[in-house]
């Protein structure tokens, strides 16, 4: 009788331990989607959603002097030091730029642009940073390290050590 109390508490306190563990588990992401700006080597628009408690697809739209590039990053999260809000995040992902080289020529205090030669490049992403959500405000504060390498069109490679600074908003 004595053997089959201990499984019976054995069983009861295993199932409570993996359901304290599972909704620490599920309390990792504190929003569903954020909309913000990152400013930084890709700076631009940037939008985050999360596809299950952990896991979150980022978006940025970068925009700068000579093209326009999207990027798109699958991220994984966990809670950083024990932290409510806080978390280190990491992952992957691709890009595609849209670069012009640029020609300028002024005449009589005007300025007209010619697009001389463009290019496309694509390029693998990397990500590591960490986030903080400021309860109870729908902010999100980020600081992150985005290296990249691209390779374009017309032959270059591109190698880039990208940081960046992150301000959302989240619902």
């Amino acid at each position: 009788m004595k053997k089959n109390r201990r499984i019976v508490a054995t069983a009861v306190l295993s199932l409570l331990c993996f359901t304290a563990t599972a909704q620490l588990a599920t309390n990792t992401s504190q929003y569903k989607t954020a909309i913000g700006l990152r400013g930084g080597g890709t700076s631009g628009i940037t939008i985050k959603h999360f596809v299950s408690s952990q896991a979150a697809l980022d978006g940025i739209v970068s925009l700068w002097g000579n093209g326009i590039g999207l990027t798109l990053l699958y991220e994984r999260h966990q809670t950083a030091f024990n932290v409510d809000g806080l978390q280190w995040y990491y992952g992957a992902g691709g890009h595609v730029a849209l670069n012009f080289d640029r020609n300028y020529r002024y005449k009589n205090d005007n300025f007209y642009y010619h697009n001389r030669e463009g290019n496309i490049g694509v390029g693998v992403d990397g990500i590591v940073g960490i986030e903080y959500k400021i309860n109870p405000l729908p902010i999100a504060i980020s600081l992150d390290f985005k290296p990249f390498l691209e390779l374009n069109s017309n032959g270059s490679v591109f190698i880039a050590a990208d940081s960046g600074l992150g301000i959302k908003l989240t619902f």
